[in-house]
């Protein structure tokens, strides 16, 4: 039975959440400041801005700030929907590339070449049809690429770059040696 590693997701990094969490910021303070304006006394400029306003506005500023807080929720719920996720039969490449909805390409481990560890930005997989796969970037990339190594040493898959933390032995380690007795010790 081949080796099958444990399930494991890995987020897209701070960089990536950076816009979505500053307009969750942007819209909790609109929020705020409705809030405040709505228990304000009559005449201050928060009441006659937010409360007083309304009247000539085509939505309320109770609605846009329902509307902000909804899509800011979204914004991040989008932005979690990248990264790679890895499977016990592949791995998942989790990309926006639509307005909307994320592109999910499922990769098998058979299908996997070579794993390009030695690239500066995303990780890269050479695939068996001759085309090439980049990763998308992640937050903990050495972690990731530690599981691609462990996965690369239990299934045979050829490996450049890396730690070299889980390199298979080298053929030359177990022959024979210049007396005719075999180097390694289990060998009889």
């Amino acid at each position: 039975m081949a080796y099958r590693p444990s399930e494991a997701v890995y987020g897209p990094p701070f960089l990536i959440w950076l816009p979505s969490m500053t307009y969750m910021g942007v819209a909790v303070v609109v929020s705020v400041l409705v809030l405040v304006a709505e228990r304000s006394a009559p005449g201050s400029w928060l009441y006659e801005y937010f409360v007083t306003g309304d009247v000539y506005r085509l939505i309320s500023s109770r609605m846009l700030a329902f509307l902000l807080v909804t899509s800011a929720v979204a914004a991040l719920v989008r932005t979690s929907m990248r990264g790679v996720r890895i499977r016990g039969d592949g791995l998942e490449c989790r990309e926006i590339s639509g307005f909307v909805w994320p592109r999910v390409r499922r990769i098998k481990w058979a299908q996997i070449d070579l794993i390009r560890l030695d690239t500066l930005g995303a990780i890269a997989l050479d695939l068996w049809d001759g085309s090439r796969a980049e990763l998308p970037l992640v937050r903990d990339r050495l972690a990731l690429e530690t599981e691609l190594e462990r996965v690369a040493a239990a299934r045979a898959i050829p490996i450049r770059g890396g730690k070299g933390l889980y390199d298979m032995p080298d053929a030359g380690e177990y022959a024979d040696d210049d007396e005719g007795h075999p180097s390694h010790p289990d060998v009889s």
